[in-house]
């Protein structure tokens, strides 16, 4: 598979919605013409080409560079977060984000869509007012692994971890049943897949079926992140706390 097909396949759902990239979601899926239009995905680019700069200067479409920013895997350690982080703050410079400006140095940084979608995202704003819909967002924005239960004509249902906030903190639950969409009038992101697979999904839609290299590549991207963001928020909670103090205490 080309790095524009891997790319397409990824940014199809998102964009079917109309939250990102060109106007008219078929040109995804169209062949030869995602080069056209990758710069359009502003929330991705900046990370394809950190990667690709890693890789001395590859195309920010080559499959290497496209599945570690969806899915993970080692080409991610080779990303200098310090730079990464550089890059973010500007190409996302007077956009409200979610802990981008906070961060106090580059460590847990990566050039993973985990990463945007916890971290840049605004969402993680929102928890602690009322967690349902910015949990139920990123949970569909993140791309998650499920073992395919049963495959109907144009649906598969899949056993998946989903994103929970518990005790002020955001984490993987327990494996519950999720519906997703492999097929629509005879048109799929990839091939059917059978029960047993482990799959990807983005959105309502299934990606592709992932190796367990694959599958334990973007666990632990997910996982990074997830920690990462719950350190971040307990220290601006610490700090709010404490400079809400009454001096008169201590």
């Amino acid at each position: 598979m080309t790095g524009d097909a891997l790319f397409a396949r990824y940014a199809y759902p998102p964009n079917e919605l109309g939250y990102c990239g060109p106007p008219d979601p078929a040109e995804l899926l169209q062949a030869g013409t995602l080069s056209a239009h990758a710069r359009e995905f502003d929330g991705a680019w900046p990370y394809l080409q950190a990667l690709a700069d890693a890789v001395g200067g590859a195309d920010p479409l080559d499959d290497a560079v496209v599945r570690s920013y969806w899915i993970g895997g080692d080409l991610l350690d080779r990303v200098d977060p310090d730079g990464l982080l550089h890059r973010l703050r500007t190409a996302f410079g007077g956009q409200a984000t979610g802990l981008l400006a906070e961060l106090t140095g580059p460590e847990g940084v990566l050039a993973h869509h985990s990463f945007h979608v916890f971290v840049v995202y605004p969402w993680v704003r929102f928890l602690d007012r009322d967690p349902v819909t910015p949990v139920r967002i990123m949970q569909n924005c993140r791309i998650r692994s499920g073992v395919v239960e049963s495959v109907t004509d144009e649906h598969a249902v899949i056993t998946s971890r989903p994103l929970v906030y518990a005790d002020g903190l955001l984490a993987l639950g327990a494996p519950t049943v999720d519906r997703v969409r492999w097929s629509r009038d005879g048109a799929s992101l990839a091939a059917m897949p059978r029960p047993g697979d482990t799959v990807s999904a983005h959105w309502d839609w299934a990606c592709g079926t992932l190796t367990a290299a694959e599958c334990a590549g973007l666990a632990a991207a997910t996982t990074a992140t997830l920690a990462l963001v719950n350190s971040a928020r307990a220290r601006l909670n610490d700090a709010s706390s404490g400079s809400c103090r009454d001096p008169a205490a201590s």
